[in-house]
């Protein structure tokens, strides 16, 4: 499965910045076989009663795509982690670093009740700052961030590796060397 789906991730040399190897996940959506493909590896593994969540957090953006039809395919609750400013309701934000500044999301404070097992899904690990302040919103609402998983770690950038430092298990689809 990992070189079936890594085939359908197209590379785009020199985005956003010189240098960079963006890794594009649009190709996996767009083929229905594909995508089910996608998809079907992230519910079986939370299938699983180790691994099964009772809600799933998609980090913004691409987290939604990939987090919404997981928790509606286990029969589970979905939480958007957004971007600051996007939620209109009472929200808790975690900043993070990026490589060219800072970033926050945020949270619903009543997303995710005390005690509620978590799973964060996004579509790829560089440096791992955005699942890193997933993680803290979930526990300082009193969850349990459970594991994260997405579709494409870059190892290379540390992300993958400081994640699992700080506790939290990932289940990663396709590891590119390099970024």
């Amino acid at each position: 499965m990992n070189d079936y789906l890594r085939a359908h991730i197209r590379t785009v040399p020199d985005w956003p910045a010189p240098g960079v190897q963006f890794r594009d996940i649009t190709p996996l959506l767009q083929e229905p076989k594909v995508f089910r493909v996608l998809i079907d590896a992230f519910v079986h593994h939370f299938m699983a009663p180790e691994h099964k969540p009772d809600v799933i957090a998609g980090l913004d953006a691409r987290g939604f795509i990939i987090g919404s039809v997981v928790a509606y395919a286990l029969g589970l609750g979905f939480v958007p982690i957004r971007k600051k400013g996007k939620l209109p309701f009472t929200t808790i934000e975690e900043t993070y670093a990026l490589e060219y500044g800072s970033a926050t999301v945020e949270v619903h404070t009543d997303a995710i009740r005390p005690g509620m097992r978590v799973a964060l899904l996004d579509d790829l690990i560089a440096t791992g700052g955005t699942m890193m302040a997933g993680k803290r919103l979930i526990e300082r609402l009193g969850g349990i961030a459970t594991e994260g998983a997405v579709i494409v770690d870059l190892p290379e950038l540390g992300g993958s590796q400081a994640l699992r430092a700080a506790g939290l298990p990932l289940m990663t689809l396709v590891d590119f060397a390099g970024h």
